[in-house]
């Protein structure tokens, strides 16, 4: 045996299609830190146990997204067999798999996500569950394009519309979605389209970063956070990772005396700065509040006589827009019932999910 492949032999063995084996990461502690040693909560079916376990706790599993209300938006769809629904944002499948459930072998349920990454894990982990095409079809699109979707496979019986980023998204550095882990300043649900948040962020003036991180997140400090990376900039300094925004966040935050924050330490205004930014960027890049208005325009005519349809938000800014065309809608005489008063999770579910504790449900009921 020669000496190189001696060597190869000791680093790591070939299976029989002559290809290298590579163990996969181990980490150090009791508990994994980076996503990618997740192994089991990454791996659901294979570890059951591990991923209960983690829900137990209060914490998402990585990789997974846990459905939010889904016992009460399942009691307000009333879905029957035979019916036509569409779940506008599939994301991890767990609304799509109970709704198509609830048909019973009979109707269909059409799913759409502009995420190309996830929509083919989605697709896949539908067909295992036994939701062939003969009852369920995922498409790649933004739901903004609502009305056209409607004309080809509508209109429809039910409708859901989550609004929430999934936790698949927040989970994995590579998207850049959360300032808790390292990662691209990316935040697009589709990376293949538009310009990341490291690049919005160069074409901003002071001025449009303040304004922006007020409308979309109603973050107190804009002022400061907004001077500290434009000082950043002037500088000649860059800003390409979720770290790089964090540290400016918290170094901007830190200069607020205390007794102008309105969190209780320091450490919480740091916190909240960071998701709130992070949230208004992501609002930004991916213009979520406009393909909300766009699609709540489409609605109406895209579900038939009594069809009725619920919508998730977990931000102000949505939750006045669907108030504000649900009553429209109502005064125009296009709805028949809006829901009155917001409706909100329960203490337990947020216990279990944390991320839950945002969420706001309203509904409505198209006229017969």
């Amino acid at each position: 045996m020669t000496e190189q492949n001696k060597v190869k032999s000791k680093a790591a063995p070939e299976n029989a299609s002559g290809s290298v084996h590579r163990r996969r990461p181990h980490y150090a502690g009791k508990y994994p830190k980076k996503f990618e040693e997740k192994y089991k909560e990454l791996d659901p079916e294979r570890y059951a146990d591990t991923v209960q376990h983690v829900i137990s706790k209060g914490s998402t599993p990585a990789g997974m997204h846990i459905p939010i209300m889904a016992e009460e938006i399942l009691d307000f769809l009333q879905i029957r067999p035979g019916q036509t629904g569409l779940d506008c944002t599939l994301g991890y499948g767990g609304h799509s798999s109970r709704m198509a459930a609830a048909l019973q072998g009979s109707g269909h349920l059409y799913a759409l996500d502009a995420d190309p990454i996830e929509i083919v894990k989605t697709r896949a982990r539908m067909q295992e569950k036994g939701f062939g095409e003969d009852i369920f079809t995922a498409i790649h699109t933004n739901f903004r394009n609502l009305g056209q979707v409607a004309r080809e496979h509508g209109p429809f019986d039910f409708l859901l519309a989550d609004l929430g980023v999934s936790s698949m998204q927040i989970d994995n550095p590579e998207r850049g979605f959360s300032y808790k882990t390292d990662g691209p300043l990316d935040l697009r649900f589709n990376p293949e389209t538009g310009v990341s948040a490291a690049e919005r962020l160069r074409t901003l003036t002071g001025e449009e970063l303040t304004d922006l991180l007020i409308e979309n997140s109603d973050e107190p400090y804009a002022q400061a956070i907004s001077d500290a990376i434009m000082r950043h900039f002037r500088r000649g300094g860059r800003i390409d990772t979720t770290t790089e925004l964090r540290e400016l966040i918290t170094q901007a935050v830190r200069r607020i005396p205390q007794r102008k924050l309105q969190e209780p330490s320091t450490e919480d205004a740091v916190k909240k700065s960071c998701a709130r930014t992070f949230q208004a960027l992501r609002i930004e890049v991916n213009s979520e509040l406009d393909v909300l208005y766009e699609f709540l325009e489409q609605l109406p005519s895209a579900l038939a006589p009594g069809g009725r349809a619920a919508i998730l938000t977990f931000h102000s800014g949505e939750d006045r827009l669907v108030k504000q065309f649900f009553r429209m809608g109502k005064r125009d005489g296009l709805y028949e019932k809006i829901s009155g008063d917001v409706i909100r999770p329960g203490k337990e579910e947020c216990r279990l999910n944390p991320r839950a504790r945002s969420t706001k449900l309203r509904w409505a009921v198209r006229q017969r």
